[in-house]
């Protein structure tokens, strides 16, 4: 899973999706944040090869070695998604996002719930639901300067058009949550998160089979404390 090796790549819809993809068994689809990359889950991706399982992580467009398309559309991302999977001919999955990749990870879950057969959802960021557009705190934006200072292999237009739309109020997202038939875990991060605990209870009570967790990591929960992640993952898709 080294940066420096060569991923190879899939023309979906007109943009170049990157994307990695280790070993045999049932699918697992990891979707990672804003400013990151998929070599985000390398840890978790070699736990869940030695578990028997395949995994396909891509960058998301405007990321890693995907088209930097200026389209960032969120609808847009979860169709790059979809098209990877079907070119791989991947039709059921267990699907994980964090924050970003949470967000269009429940939206895919909500459009095509025949595919996804489990879905993670670490720490995402759902919209308002109504409303004057959400101001963004200043924890969170302290948080996202930090990463947008720290990386570069993302474009830097991305950020701004997907904040507005995770801040704009989106009662569609919401209702979308309705559909979802995979059994969810929802991890939270804790009091150290710029999410608040009390939207992601609100989000799992809409989803019809849900858990709700917290491990006190803040918003990189795979990241800042990878074990204990790896082993609620690990027992839900048991």
């Amino acid at each position: 899973m080294s940066a420096r090796v060569p991923l190879p790549t899939l023309n979906v819809g007109g943009a170049t999706i990157a994307y990695r993809w280790e070993g045999a068994g049932p699918a697992v689809v990891l979707l990672h944040a804003l400013a990151s990359s998929s070599a985000t889950w390398s840890r978790l991706t070699r736990d869940l090869v030695l578990s028997g399982r395949q995994v396909i992580a891509p960058d998301l467009r405007g990321h890693g070695r995907s088209s930097w398309t200026g389209d960032y559309r969120l609808d847009s991302v979860q169709r790059d998604v979809v098209g990877v999977l079907d070119a791989l001919d991947i039709s059921e999955f267990d699907l994980i996002g964090h924050s970003l990749g949470g967000h269009v990870a429940a939206l895919l879950a909500g459009r095509r719930p025949d595919r996804v057969r489990k879905l993670v959802l670490e720490d995402p960021s759902p919209p308002p639901r109504s409303g004057e557009p959400r101001p963004p705190k200043r924890g969170a934006s302290v948080f996202l300067a930090l990463q947008v200072l720290a990386r570069r292999g993302f474009d830097r237009r991305v950020v701004p058009q997907v904040l507005t739309q995770l801040r704009a109020p989106d009662p569609l997202w919401w209702d979308g949550l309705a559909a979802i038939k995979a059994p969810t875990l929802v991890i939270g991060g804790g009091p150290r998160s710029h999410v608040p605990a009390e939207r992601l209870a609100e989000m799992a009570a809409e989803i019809r089979d849900a858990e709700l967790i917290t491990i006190d990591a803040g918003h990189r929960v795979h990241s800042t404390r990878p074990a204990e992640f790896r082993d609620a993952v690990l027992r839900f898709l048991a």
